[in-house]
């Protein structure tokens, strides 16, 4: 009988060589990305400067101390106007210590017992929020409820969008793409959202940008409310005149 040693010692010198000659065959040439369109590498394309801040609010103690309803005179930015929507927008409040991180000053939906929002108003630029653009804000809730950003187009058209924020463990920063949202039409006054998806809204001129409630809060204690302290706006300004 003849011995299959010398046959298995070929294949076991040659197998290695064959694998490691097709694995070299697969490596992209050099300076090729895989995947990467026209064979450029992904890190060598050309990248998007992200849009300038457009607006920061801290909010502030007006004449009023404490928690009070909030005002005109608790935006700390005298470049912005403040618009409350809702039934029952007159129970918003202000309420937070200023520089204090575990109870900053802020806007609070805990007393209004249907659908609340607040947004600001540049007095003299509507913003650009394509591209990137995006909002930037430090939030908490109660309870089963979530801070969504809410928008008011040039022509009046209000829109929610459907990312979320907000944790009921504390003050948390969350930053959202504009670009990433779906959007929903919202009833000025009722603060209910109207109609399917909005497809391609044009954001390229928007009055003001804010936030919304869509619960019913429940008062003071943990039973649901929404905060939101600092807000920041990442987007173009379009000159109003």
């Amino acid at each position: 009988m003849l011995s299959r040693t010398p046959t298995l010692f070929v294949v076991k010198c040659l197998l290695p060589i064959g694998i490691a000659s097709c694995l070299m065959g697969q490596q992209p040439e050099k300076g090729q990305g895989r995947g990467a369109p026209g064979g450029a590498a992904l890190r060598d394309l050309p990248a998007t400067a992200p849009p300038p801040l457009f607006f920061r609010e801290e909010w502030k103690e007006g004449a009023k101390k404490g928690e009070v309803a909030a005002a005109q005179d608790n935006v700390s930015n005298a470049n912005l106007e403040l618009k409350l929507y809702g039934v029952d927008a007159k129970d918003f409040q202000a309420t937070g210590i200023a520089g204090n991180k575990g109870n900053p000053m802020h806007l609070w939906t805990g007393l209004c017992p249907s659908p609340a929002g607040a947004m600001l108003r540049d007095k003299n630029s509507y913003v650009d929020l394509t591209g990137i653009a995006s909002i930037k804000w430090t939030t908490k809730i109660s309870g089963l409820h979530a801070i969504h950003p809410m928008i008011k187009l040039a022509d009046g058209t209000m829109l929610v969008g459907d990312q979320p924020s907000g944790s009921a463990a504390g003050w948390l920063e969350n930053e959202l793409s504009f670009s990433d949202m779906k959007w929903l039409r919202l009833d000025p006054e009722k603060l209910v959202t109207k109609g399917g998806w909005v497809q391609h809204p044009d954001l390229s001129k928007v009055d003001e940008v804010g936030f919304v409630d869509l619960m019913p809060s429940s008062g003071h204690g943990p039973g649901g409310w929404a905060d939101v302290a600092q807000i920041e706006v990442y987007g173009k300004p379009i000159p109003r005149h």
